[in-house]
């Protein structure tokens, strides 16, 4: 089946940015998610998944354990399990990406206290 931003499940995180279900089975999830300027999500972690993150728009900046990497657009990111992290879009323009999960982060988000 094609899968698009169209016709699958959309939900809002963080209070403004997108988030849509193009796969979501026990072993692997896949979303593509917009960020607007100037926001970012909840430090936290995975104990189970691993995560690969793919810049289509925009630039992403990724806090790993306390340290910050800068994405551009057409590259990718790779999160390993049990690393503090979150991505922030610094920039003016929305930030698109896909983020690819394995195995699916239902019921394993984990919030890090501040």
């Amino acid at each position: 089946m094609i899968k698009s931003k169209q016709n699958t499940e959309h939900y809002i995180w963080g209070g403004n940015c997108d988030s849509w279900i193009l796969l979501n089975s026990n072993n692997l999830s896949i979303k593509q998610e917009t960020m607007p300027p100037n926001s970012k999500e909840q430090l936290h972690f995975h104990k189970n998944a691993q995560q690969f993150f793919f810049i289509l728009k925009g630039k992403a900046m990724f806090t790993v354990d306390g340290e910050v990497s800068e994405v551009a657009e057409n590259s990718g990111f790779h999160i390993s399990p049990n690393k503090n992290h979150l991505i922030e879009n610094q920039s003016d323009v929305n930030l698109e990406f896909l983020v690819i999960s394995n195995p699916s982060t239902n019921n394993d988000r984990f919030a890090v206290e501040n």
